[in-house]
């Protein structure tokens, strides 16, 4: 049985949390999901994702729960007086402004790390210190730089990710080396700066691209030009139009397909016998497969290769994943508050602890919904609080 009674790893954790949009807030949602107190610094205003619209509208809610938030005006100089109250009781400090930003408010790491050796301050931006790093970026900056969009899309079309990958993935990194670091200060007593960036967690990406060139001395085609390493391996139109991704990546798979699919005279063509060699005949066994299958329906060919342990997965639009079976029977997905008020359900982090998915604790906090409890944590009085909120300096409960 999962022990819940255990505390979450990292339990007793503080971090100052500067960040908007998805890469930063990525950081500060994994942490604060093991267990971190993770305090969000908003604007008066709230976090710009509070109210974006189309691709945008999910943003807050799927990377903010497990987070407390405060209200501060920093272009005013009582605002940063706070801020620096409430990093004085941080373990780590997160932000992901522009270059600059933070130096200008006194809060950048050699400010901050002159007060206290030991603060872990863990910066997101778009490019590691180089000749790029002047330079704005956004995930499809680097994706198209970075040769994920040319890898994605068709030659002479490149195609962004469907996702923030670079976004998602650089926070994931920027919370692993906060993790590194945390462990580092236990062995050494001091603190550091972790530095995370799009374009070089893009590069980690592709670099599978670029080693295969290394070690073939051939370019890497985009994904939809490629030659396939595996003979059937691809998304076929069956009845009805339905479309499915079926694959027979070994020969041991490519025997049980055929037998399945009452296919036994492919197996005695000397043609097709390894895995290679059916690579070299794609060009004309594919539309023999292609039109074999396509009087089953998507739900037939799924059955007969769940059955036969093959690998196979119906095209699902991101909407139905929240009445997807295995999920749901997991504990993948839990209630969450949207920017409305409304509740919906959320991925939870795709990994468990003794058995658990590290699960929502605080939904995604109203704009300042921890104001007065952090400032008075940090010594104001309720009537600074109540001067600094008629002062516009700060907001919320």
């Amino acid at each position: 049985m999962p022990d819940t009674t255990a505390p979450l790893p990292y339990e007793g954790v503080r971090i100052a949390e500067f960040t908007h949009m998805v890469m930063g807030p990525t950081c500060g949602m994994l942490l604060a999901d093991l267990g971190a107190e993770v305090i969000k610094v908003e604007p008066i205003e709230g976090d710009n994702t509070r109210r974006l619209l189309g691709s945008g509208a999910g943003f807050f809610p799927t990377f903010n729960r497990n987070k407390k938030s405060i209200a501060l005006d920093l272009k005013k100089p009582e605002g940063v007086e706070a801020a620096l109250r409430l990093v004085a009781t941080a373990d780590i400090v997160s932000e992901n402004f522009k270059p600059g930003t933070m130096k200008k408010l006194g809060l950048d790491y050699e400010s901050l790390k002159a007060l206290n050796p030991r603060l872990i301050y863990v910066s997101h931006k778009g490019f590691l210190p180089g000749p790029y790093d002047h330079r704005t970026a956004l995930d499809e900056v680097v994706q198209m730089m970075g040769g994920l969009a040319y890898m994605t899309g068709r030659i002479g079309d490149p195609l962004r990710a469907g996702t923030s990958v670079n976004d998602i993935m650089g926070g994931m990194f920027g919370a692993i080396g906060a993790m590194a670091a945390l462990r580092q200060r236990e062995q050494t007593g001091r603190g550091c700066e972790v530095q995370a960036a799009l374009f070089e967690n893009n590069i980690f990406l592709v670099a599978q691209h670029m080693m295969q060139f290394a070690a073939t001395g051939k370019a890497a085609d985009p994904m939809p030009s490629r030659i396939s390493a595996w003979a059937v391996y691809d998304v076929f139109t069956v009845k009805d139009g339905e479309q499915i991704f079926l694959a027979a990546v070994s020969d041991k798979q490519w025997t049980i397909f055929c037998k399945a699919f009452g296919l036994e005279e492919m197996l005695s063509d000397p043609r097709l016998k390894t895995n290679n060699d059916r690579v070299l005949a794609r060009d004309w066994m594919m539309p023999m497969l292609r039109s074999h299958l396509a009087g089953y329906s998507a739900a037939e060919l799924s059955a007969v290769f769940e059955q036969n342990e093959l690998p196979f997965a119906p095209i699902t639009k991101p909407q139905e994943l929240f009445d997807d079976p295995h999920l749901n029977a997991t504990g993948g997905l839990a209630p969450v508050r949207m920017n409305d008020g409304s509740f919906s359900k959320v991925p939870l982090m795709p990994f468990t602890l003794a058995g658990e998915r590290p699960g929502i604790r605080i939904q995604p906090p109203l704009l300042g919904e921890h104001t007065s409890a952090l400032l008075k944590e940090v010594g104001y009085s309720e009537a600074q609080i109540a001067e600094l909120k008629a002062q516009n300096i700060t907001t919320g409960d």
